[in-house]
């Protein structure tokens, strides 16, 4: 039986300067325990691609789109609308203005969209045209490419990026995907993911690896820029008589070779 073909997904790590101690910090959500795809775990916001991400119209309500194929523009479209979904942050501006939304201004988007954007891709065009919005696809840098195992069932190909968390926009869960929310430090994440005090799947818990070491935003917008830009696709190996999950040596993350944990997600 071939595999399962890997449907296309984004995922946007969101970071900040901790306001004590300026320590780096990544957005992060907890999932719905009762959800089937990573019931419970410690996420970054994202999700599948839909048609409506495509839209041609679209690419007119993106700032730094003219240098993006439609291909990659749907991947950042789809990024920025289920974050806004999931954690209520809007990267865009005004036309005619040079700042990001800020929080007064957001908390009034959201209280005449949000409720409507829930579960209909379609009407985040309308929200743009309506609002005289263009997306921020400009702040988004190319952060890694992972593709789902071919031995499940389950399976997609996600393009992560990060971006700078908007001044004056608060994040915050949405209360049907995500149950929960917080700010927090990537070591400190792998840490409670060690610990059992979180779940982090194998995927989320390779990608606060690279942000371990980092000390602010402009040292990890460098470090995205200078990774190297090759697609994961982790496979099974057995290793003295031990199953690993291994993904490419120049993949450029920490380790190569991972011990397969019993009950342990990708």
């Amino acid at each position: 039986m071939p595999p399962i073909e890997p449907r296309p997904a984004t995922s946007i790590l969101l970071l900040r300067e901790a306001e004590e101690g300026g320590a780096l910090e990544v957005f992060m959500l907890q999932r719905n325990p009762q959800v089937a795809f990573c019931g419970g775990a410690l996420v970054f916001p994202g999700g599948k691609l839909e048609d409506a991400d495509g839209h041609a119209r679209l690419r007119q309500h993106c700032l730094g789109a003219d240098s993006l194929d439609d291909d990659e523009l749907r991947f950042r479209v789809a990024g920025l609308r289920e974050l806004f979904e999931e954690s209520g942050i809007l990267l865009a501006r005004r036309r005619g203005c040079e700042g990001l939304l800020d929080g007064t201004a957001l908390a009034e988007l959201k209280a005449r969209w949000q409720r409507h954007i829930q579960g209909d891709a379609r009407r985040f065009l309308e929200l743009l045209e309506e609002e005289a919005l263009l997306l921020a696809i400009d702040q988004l840098e190319p952060f890694a490419h992972w593709v789902t195992p071919a031995f499940l069932d389950k399976r997609f190909d996600t393009r992560f990026f990060i971006a700078a968390a908007p001044a004056g926009q608060a994040a915050l869960h949405d209360g049907g995907e995500a149950v929960d929310s917080l700010w927090i430090n990537p070591q400190r994440a792998l840490e409670e993911g060690e610990a059992g005090r979180h779940s982090l799947v194998f995927v989320t818990a390779q990608n606060l690896r690279l942000l371990l070491g980092i000390d602010n935003l402009a040292q990890a917008l460098a470090m995205a820029r200078q990774r190297p830009r090759r697609s994961v696709q982790p496979w099974l190996e057995d290793i003295g008589g031990i199953r690993h999950l291994c993904i490419p040596e120049d993949a450029g993350y920490p380790e190569a070779v991972f011990p397969l944990r019993p009950g342990g997600g990708f």
